[in-house]
């Protein structure tokens, strides 16, 4: 079965929505967690208590909807999705966005295009042309010379949790999007989220806060939770899985800036001209990037 325009134009827009909706990750996570000088929630708690309770509520939508239980081939993928996006990517970041602010940790992180391709291209078999690769690179280039710019070029132990959040959430996507190939990407994400409860859910009562935080910490911590570990998945495994690995995870190119918008609401962050050209360009080369050729004959989705 060959990948239709349709199929590759919902993708994309399923994408471009599970984007937006992580875009809001970074500066939730900040405000969950507060920075080293106002700590709030433990980075730990947040990554187990986003996990479990995104998870019971997983187990509830499996049950209501009906769904068949996972098949014993699809347990290694769901393992490494786990792994990657439910254990490494949210704990690296939370532990980054201590030391760091949004804005920072956003430059950073928009190196996670290039990562998933990469992973996508290896593990799926697939062959993107020169001209894609191409557009990819200068998409990352334009990132890493954003983070030059503002000061972020010089790596710190934080920056370098935030490259382990990157390669974490990679691997973790890819796995899943593996997966969601074969079943709808609603049960994708809520598989691999019931399958960590045994880690997640003790560990969250383990970890719970002792001291009082404040309300805005429990409000990020409730959208990372919902939005960033649930919600977010059903579109963006879905998006994966019909438009290709390799070319929908090229959105991402735009979820940095994205962050960088929505840091001003929330942590009353500054965002300024330099920033808005530099998204535009980056705009504009993931939709160039749409017109390059992209092989995905080995893994396609099943019709749903």
């Amino acid at each position: 079965m060959t990948t239709n325009a349709h199929d590759e134009t919902r993708g994309l827009w399923l994408g471009l929505l599970g984007v937006v909706i992580f875009a809001m990750t970074l500066p939730m996570t900040r405000l969950a967690v507060g920075p080293a000088s106002d700590p709030q929630l433990p980075p730990l708690f947040v990554t187990a208590g986003r996990a479990a309770c995104a998870g019971l509520l997983s187990l509830l939508y499996l049950r209501v909807t009906g769904a068949a239980r996972v098949q014993r081939r699809h347990l290694a993928a769901l393992a490494t999705s786990a792994l990657g996006t439910v254990v490494g990517f949210p704990l690296f970041l939370s532990l980054a966005l201590r030391q760091v602010d949004a804005m920072h940790a956003a430059v950073v992180t928009g190196l996670m295009p290039l990562a998933t391709a990469v992973a996508a291209a290896i593990f799926f078999r697939q062959r993107p042309s020169n001209g894609f690769w191409t557009c990819a690179v200068l998409g990352c280039a334009m990132v890493l010379a954003f983070a030059a710019w503002r000061g972020a070029g010089q790596l710190s132990a934080a920056d370098g949790l935030l490259l382990l959040a990157v390669v974490s959430a990679a691997v973790g996507y890819v796995a899943g999007a593996r997966v969601a190939a074969e079943l709808p990407a609603e049960q994708v994400i809520c598989w691999v989220l019931v399958i960590s409860l045994p880690l997640t859910l003790p560990l969250s009562l383990a970890t719970w806060p002792a001291a009082p935080v404040r309300a805005s910490s429990w409000g990020g911590f409730a959208y990372v939770t919902l939005f960033s570990m649930w919600l977010g998945f059903f579109a963006w495994y879905r998006g994966l899985a019909l438009g290709g690995t390799v070319r929908v995870s090229q959105v991402q190119l735009v979820q940095p800036f994205l962050a960088l918008l929505f840091a001003v609401p929330v942590l009353g962050e500054t965002l300024d001209a330099t920033t808005v050209l530099f998204s535009l360009a980056v705009i504009a080369v993931v939709f160039v990037s749409k017109k390059m050729p992209a092989s995905m004959a080995t893994l396609q989705p099943r019709n749903r």
